[in-house]
C-alpha cells in the first residue's frame, strides 16, 4: 500500500489521508468543495460540487488516474433538495457516458459546514 497525496487538493483536515493505493485499487477520501490554497469552502452547492470534484481530480492525477478509472462514489448532501443541482455538475465531469456506480444519501452536517462531499474508489485495470 501507499499513501498518495496531491498538493492540487487541500489538506485532509484530520488523522487519514487523502487516497490509498493499493496493487490495483486507489480509495480516495471524501473530497469537500473546499479551495486547495486557502482551505475555504466554495459558496453554493453547484461551486462546491465543482471544486470537490477538481479536487477527487487532482488526487486521481497524483495516483496517475482520471475520472474514467473511477467505478465507485459516495455523495453527501446536506440537503437532498441540492440533488439535481448536483446531478448536472457531476453529469459535465462524467460526460464521456462513463459514469461510476454511486450512492447519494442526505447526512445531517459535513466538515467545515460543507453541503457535499465525495469519496471514490478508483480501478487501476
Amino acid at each position: 500500500m501507499k499513501t498518495v497525496r496531491s498538493e492540487n487538493a487541500p489538506a485532509p483536515i484530520g488523522p487519514y489521508s487523502q487516497a490509498i493505493e493499493t496493487d490495483s485499487l486507489l480509495f480516495v477520501s471524501g473530497c469537500l468543495g473546499a479551495d486547495p490554497i486557502s482551505g475555504e469552502l466554495k459558496e453554493g452547492i453547484e461551486d462546491q460540487a465543482r471544486q470537490a470534484l477538481d479536487n477527487l481530480k487532482a488526487i486521481l492525477k497524483e495516483g496517475g488516474l482520471t475520472l474514467n478509472s473511477v467505478v465507485k462514489t459516495t455523495v453527501y448532501l446536506k440537503d437532498m433538495n441540492d440533488f439535481a443541482a448536483f446531478n448536472a455538475v457531476y453529469a459535465s465531469y462524467f460526460n464521456d457516458g462513463h459514469y461510476p456506480a454511486r450512492t447519494c444519501v442526505e447526512v445531517s452536517a459535513l466538515p467545515k459546514g460543507g453541503l457535499i462531499e465525495i469519496e471514490a474508489i478508483a480501478s487501476k485495470d
